[in-house]
């Protein structure tokens, strides 16, 4: 498929005077996709039943006569303030119980039924205005589930929609009181409505009450996300699509995306950078004009899978944010580099936002293609190049890696609830474990939990998943692949009770965890090969052999001819320390890369990156800062 650029546009910001001109350049420049709507509820429906689309039909026309499609959003991530003068309650609730105001955006509960009714109600007013128009090529469902803490609410619409869950999975209070162990502190319920939400309890609240209420919390975006797609299918034949965000983990996003037919996610490297990678401040100096060399690939892996193949960015940022701690510019072709990147990781499309730099309102310092004044911001110059480089070259072929890494988003609210140490998450664990795959020189499929065939993969890691299914172990188990498990994984069962046998109760491997301990930051456990321990260790028996160790012998990590179990956390040095041996044992190929250097093989060709502000050289071939090296003929590693 033809690799396409783009650029998120909002008309009701600008003159009408200037449309056709906007329209113009964004075609000269060589986009295809606009994205509008998104926000624009206030404009569409002034007031309850009151609509106003002349101006909206006037846009996309204008966009379609320039020869460009129109991703059209549903707007229902920016209720009007009308909208809470007849629904005052809807409004989302923190765990502090405090009202999220309205005066920004995503100011709803995704509970409640009131505002559920209004969304299905503007959604299909836009569906049957717009679906059989043929400019409005693609549709995107509300924006950024997630953002700002919004999954989560701890109102009334949540409790009594919680409530009604729990009676659904249970059936009896008995078998409730039973799954989360209720006689502990005698916390026993005699009925489905005496149970609260996990929040404001004198210490911590159940884990198991606390796990149930992410899942809810999860289901409630799916059973949102999809009440959209549905009535928006009745319409229109164009494929769906969510712009997800990174580092956003608190509903499944593979359960989203199975209503959808391409997954988007919005990259801002350098906003990120210190925002949400979490990694130490020299590591954010060396980067801070660049982005982690990792963050975006991983997200980029995560939401092909998501997509099932279909993915694009659509939100790229082009230059300085307004939102993070700090908000440099980008250096010099990193918005080339970062749109490259998408594409060698398979995205159809990459779309800058925005179009121009907004001169008001809370998005004022956050940089465009354009200036407010109408000018070229720097990243204009880049997006030609990049329009101009596709023209000729090959289209990117995707093929399968051979490596394999599960992301489960179930394990990421076990972590949340249960991390057993400041600072230990679900998603650290997994990104360490990419990162080293990375620096390593290898491409990776990220796979969900339930992925029915592993065939085809040589490796297969699945480290953190603190739930794991007889179903999953068992199809892992049957494979041929050198596999690593670990750690906490298999510690809970479905409802977050400690198993018996003890965990990991893996078929094939005589390890078990005896007990468990986190480590202060400042006593990390040196390893006998590279690497320390960090942060969470778990100690090992059984009758498997050891095959990581610490400088005094003790097991770090047990296991068989494939099958691995790791028991503790590891830096970058220690998780290669256990992966590079597996690989050899699976005759896949590594290749120590500097940091900052990164590869990703596509096929029978090759992306090299250089994240540094350095030369790379590396035998006849010279990668510049922020450079980008297309190698075609190199074997897929």
């Amino acid at each position: 498929m033809k690799r396409t650029l783009g650029t998120c546009y909002y008309p009701e910001h600008w003159p009408r005077e200037i449309w056709e001109e906007d329209a113009q350049r964004m075609a000269e420049l060589g986009l295809t996709w606009v994205r509008i709507g998104e926000f624009s509820w206030s404009k569409i429906e002034p007031k309850a039943g009151e609509y106003c689309f002349e101006w909206l039909d006037e846009a996309i026309d204008v966009l379609g006569r320039a020869g460009l499609k129109v991703v059209l959003g549903t707007p229902t991530a920016t209720p009007p303030r009308w909208m809470i003068d007849k629904y005052p309650d809807m409004l989302a609730v923190d765990v502090e119980g405090r009202i999220r105001k309205f005066g920004s955006r995503r100011h709803y509960c995704f509970s409640h039924e009131g505002y559920k009714q209004e969304c299905a109600v503007i959604t299909k007013v836009i569906a049957e205005r717009y679906g059989k128009n043929p400019h409005v090529a693609a549709w995107q469902t509300d924006n950024e589930y997630g953002c700002h803490d919004t999954t989560i609410s701890y109102g009334s619409s949540a409790l009594q929609a919680f409530r009604l869950w729990l009676q659904e999975k249970y059936k009896t209070i008995d078998a409730l009181n039973d799954a989360w162990g209720n006689i502990f502190w005698s916390m026993i319920y005699d009925d489905f409505d005496q149970i609260e939400l996990p929040n404001l309890t004198v210490t911590e609240p159940n884990p198991a009450h606390s796990l149930d209420f992410r899942r809810f919390s999860s289901d409630q975006v799916v059973r949102f996300n999809r009440l959209q797609c549905d009535i928006i299918r009745e319409y229109s034949a164009a494929p769906l699509s969510h712009n997800y965000m990174g580092r956003i983990t608190d509903f499944d996003h593979f359960e989203v995306g199975k209503d959808l037919e391409i997954a988007t996610w919005d990259s801002y490297p350098l906003g990120f950078l210190e925002d949400r990678v979490g990694t130490t401040p020299e590591r954010q100096r060396a980067f801070a004009r660049q982005g982690d060399p990792d963050f975006q690939a991983f997200h980029h892996d995560l939401y092909r899978a998501v997509g099932h193949g279909r993915w694009w960015v659509m939100e790229q940022q082009p230059g300085p944010v307004n939102w993070a701690p700090t908000n440099p510019a980008p250096l010099e072709g990193m918005v080339r580099l970062w749109t490259w990147e998408a594409f060698a990781h398979g995205a159809e499309a990459v779309c800058y936002f925005r179009w121009r730099q907004a001169p008001f309102a809370q998005e004022q310092m956050h940089a465009g293609l354009l200036r407010p004044d109408h000018k070229e911001a720097p990243a204009f110059a880049e997006a030609r190049e990049v329009f101009k480089e596709i023209q000729n070259a090959p289209v990117v072929a995707q093929a399968q890696s051979r490596v394999g890494l599960i992301f489960d988003y179930d394990a990421d609210f076990a972590w949340a609830v249960q991390p057993h140490g400041d600072g230990l998450s679900y998603f650290g664990i997994v990104f360490d474990c990419y990162r080293a795959l990375r620096s390593l020189g290898l491409s990776i499929d990220i796979l969900p939990p339930d992925t029915q065939d592993f065939s085809g993969y040589d490796m297969i890691l699945a480290p953190a998943l603190m739930h794991m299914s007889d179903a999953l172990k068992a199809k892992l188990s049957q494979t041929q692949a050198q596999i690593i498990l670990g750690p906490r994984a298999g510690a809970r069962d479905a409802h977050m009770t400690i198993p018996v046998p003890l965990p990991p109760a893996f078929p094939d491997l005589d390890v078990t965890v005896s007990y468990v301990e986190s480590i202060r930051s400042d006593m990390p456990i040196a390893l006998e090969k590279e690497g320390v321990v960090e942060f969470y260790r778990e100690h090992l028996e059984g009758q498997d052999e050891i095959v990581l160790a610490t400088e005094a012998g003790e097991a770090v990590a047990m296991g068989n001819h494939n099958i691995v179990y790791l028991g503790a956390c590891l830096d970058l040095e220690g998780w290669k320390s256990i992966i590079s041996p597996r690989c050899e044992l699976a005759g896949i190929e590594t290749m120590e890369l500097p940091d900052g250097i990164r590869r990703r093989a596509c096929g029978d060709e090759c992306f090299w990156f250089n994240y540094t502000t350095e030369n790379y050289q590396m035998d006849d071939m010279t990668i510049p800062p922020a450079g980008v090296i297309r190698v075609v003929g190199e074997v897929s590693k």
